[in-house]
């Protein structure tokens, strides 16, 4: 059981003038297969999603040992969405042809997306430290429930509020489009990557910044495969109707 262990170390990655990172057994795995998710998705692979899968447990251990348990929480939400995104991409017609197809949001659909995600990043921005003392509330009691003592750990103010929050709604927001073939979904990845890329350079944690840069960089890929799969499929950015 020690692969699970967030202490057991895989290789130390020095990194100029700071104390460098250690980078664990558990962390490499899953986020090796963060990048194999990410990178069959933008091929429109469905095996993504047991990589996506793979991804989320593991990031949920480690989020259980280093007592983020709101983060942990939001491992359960793409834990579903991993589910729920394979079976909808699963579904054939009765010729064998996938039902959905990659498409763009219709006018209307990307107006209502649009309000949904900046109402969430504006509700979430001013209550962000009771919405992550609630999830962990949540999360602390459902694992009391399995007999696990856990206590409430003391939390720390945030330090990006309106960033953590952009980031958490957004990806929300991205996932449930990827689940529905939506083109839209790799653009916020995008914004995402790009965020997070900034903020983990700002922080010093270079590794975590260098890791972004990669998504980023599939997250374009993933863009442009499937705007051209999109424009095969008659659909066009912010028409009438989808």
């Amino acid at each position: 059981m020690s692969f699970f262990s967030t202490g057991n170390i895989l290789v130390h990655i020095p990194l100029l003038g700071v104390r460098g990172y250690d980078l664990s057994w558990i962390e490499a795995v899953g986020t090796l297969f963060g990048l194999l998710c990410t990178w069959c998705a933008s091929k429109e692979k469905i095996i993504n999603y047991l990589f996506g899968l793979i991804n989320v447990i593991l990031f949920a251990v480690i989020f259980f040992q280093i007592h983020l348990y709101a983060s942990l929480l939001l491992q359960l939400f793409f834990f579903g969405a991993n589910i729920y995104g394979w079976y909808t991409w699963s579904r054939q017609t009765y010729n064998n042809q996938a039902v959905l197809q990659i498409r763009w949001l219709s006018l209307p659909k990307a107006l209502v997306w649009a309000a949904v995600g900046a109402s969430g990043i504006a509700l979430m921005a001013v209550n962000i430290e009771r919405v992550f003392a609630w999830l962990t509330n949540i999360a602390v009691a459902m694992i009391q429930e399995l007999r696990i003592s856990v206590h409430i750990p003391a939390l720390q103010p945030d330090a990006f509020p309106f960033w953590d929050s952009a980031m958490t709604v957004l990806s929300i927001v991205a996932m449930i489009l990827m689940t529905r073939k939506y083109v839209e979904n790799w653009l916020l990845w995008v914004v995402i990557d790009l965020v997070s890329v900034a903020i983990f350079a700002y922080q010093g944690v270079y590794a975590m910044a260098l890791e972004y840069i990669i998504l980023t960089l599939i997250a374009i890929n993933g863009s442009w495969r499937w705007i051209k799969s999109a424009r095969q499929n008659d659909s066009f950015p912010l028409s009438s109707a989808q």
